[in-house]
């Protein structure tokens, strides 16, 4: 959420912000508003300062007096309660329209209009090449007992999956391996997927993807990642600037509906409804520099920890149509995927400013005590099962086994995976 004060003094900064993630939002609609709402919010505080006078000098009046100031108090208290009741409708569409106010990006974000005007900025490793013909992902796990997808669609209907047998124990070695590997510097957490309504509108995901979420009954949500959660961790706090930054590990099963990508992406593992993901989510002090220095350092460990598993990919900066609503600039980290003979998105590092810290409230004292919104940022460390689209395609074998990367045989407990 941004400043209605900043707003108020930065209308084409907003305006231009907006259309360069192609949101439209009414930004004159959400001014004249903001003109009544201050109006009234002004009418009703003066008549309360009077109500609270007359209040006063009905105590010390005579009898013939008080009678006076008390009718003169109730014609007061009647306006005051028709423009209290304005101010409470005026109030809540000010509210709705302030939580659609998009983010400004970053004056180092291209224009465009869709994710495929992103703009690649790094390549690492030779993409793989076979000399045979490699299978996709789909047909090297089922054929080595590695996941069912006949039998998930069966249960759990479309994109449904079981993963079995070296399936279930390669994701697990992937999760120690990077629960060692980012677990160095972040301190990590198991954080629950259903969370309250609010964490939704808080993290900027609501009001605008209500549908990409499962509701509850009691309209609570099951999170689609451990930044919901993680960012909820601290709403309402005032957290001590000698704590910041604060890094956070989230480890949780995500859930996401996948709605208007209905036969987009159906095969095998790139697309499900339910999975896994470590997230790397940050807390820091209200200054770009810094934010801008975290933005990199979460996204470089994403990529090393790729590196490390020997699998190409590139990184490209997203252009300001594939930016969400509170994203000030995003990074996305792309992995090569043999049969496919394409780049596929494994994960997003993104800043944010005070744009989610704003409708979270969390806050921390400065050095001259000043409170002050804490800048938030967040990176997909690893999901999975999605990551074995990629690992088990750049390294399959001519005799349909699979090789292991060696920084996860020793959590595997073996090298190579075969019929």
């Amino acid at each position: 959420m941004l400043d209605i004060k900043f707003i108020r003094e930065n209308r084409d900064l907003v305006a231009k912000g907006a259309q360069k993630k192609h949101i439209n939002f009414d930004l004159d609609g959400l001014i004249s508003l903001d003109d009544q709402r201050r109006e009234l919010t002004a009418s009703v505080e003066k008549k309360r300062a009077e109500q609270n006078l007359v209040s006063v000098k009905v105590t010390r009046a005579t009898p013939a007096e008080k009678q006076l100031l008390i009718e003169s108090m109730r014609h007061l208290k009647e306006g005051m309660q028709e423009e209290e009741e304005r101010l409470k409708e005026i109030m809540q569409k000010w509210q709705a329209i302030m939580l659609q106010v998009p983010n400004i990006p970053d004056m180092s974000v291209p224009d465009g209009e869709s994710d495929a005007d992103n703009k690649e900025i790094k390549s690492w490793g030779e993409k793989t090449a076979f000399d045979f013909e490699p299978k996709d992902h789909v047909e090297l796990m089922v054929g080595l007992q590695m996941a069912d997808f006949e039998r998930g669609v069966k249960v759990h209907g479309f994109r449904g999956y079981f993963l079995s047998g070296d399936g279930v124990r390669l994701c697990f070695a992937i999760w120690n391996y990077a629960l060692a590997f980012f677990g160095k510097d972040f301190i990590p957490f198991m954080t629950p997927s259903l969370v309250r309504k609010i964490a939704l509108y808080g993290t900027g995901y609501l009001p605008g993807s209500a549908d990409d979420f499962y509701m509850t009954q009691d309209e609570d949500a099951l999170a689609g990642t451990a930044e919901v959660p993680l960012m909820a961790l601290h709403s309402d706090e005032t957290l001590e600037m000698k704590d910041l930054p604060k890094r956070y590990l989230g480890f949780s099963p995500c859930y996401r509906r996948e709605v208007g990508a209905h036969g987009k992406d159906v095969k095998g593992l790139i697309r499900v409804h339910e999975f896994y993901k470590f997230e790397q989510l940050v807390l820091c002090e209200a200054n770009h520099e810094t934010s801008v220095k975290f933005h990199e350092e979460i996204n470089r460990n994403t990529e090393q920890f790729i590196e490390s598993l020997g699998i190409p990919y590139r990184t490209v900066l997203n252009c300001g149509a594939d930016l969400g609503l509170g994203q000030v600039k995003k990074y996305d980290i792309e992995l090569w995927v043999p049969k496919e003979g394409k780049y596929r998105e494994i994960s997003s590092a993104s800043y944010f400013h005070d744009f989610q810290t704003r409708r979270m409230n969390i806050r921390y004292k400065d050095p001259e005590g000043k409170l002050r919104y804490a800048h938030s940022l967040n990176c997909t460390a690893i999901p999975t099962p999605r990551i074995l689209v990629s690992l088990v395609e750049n390294f399959q074998q001519k005799d349909g086994s699979i090789k292991i990367p060696e920084v996860l045989a020793k959590y595997l407990g073996k090298d190579n995976i075969s019929a």
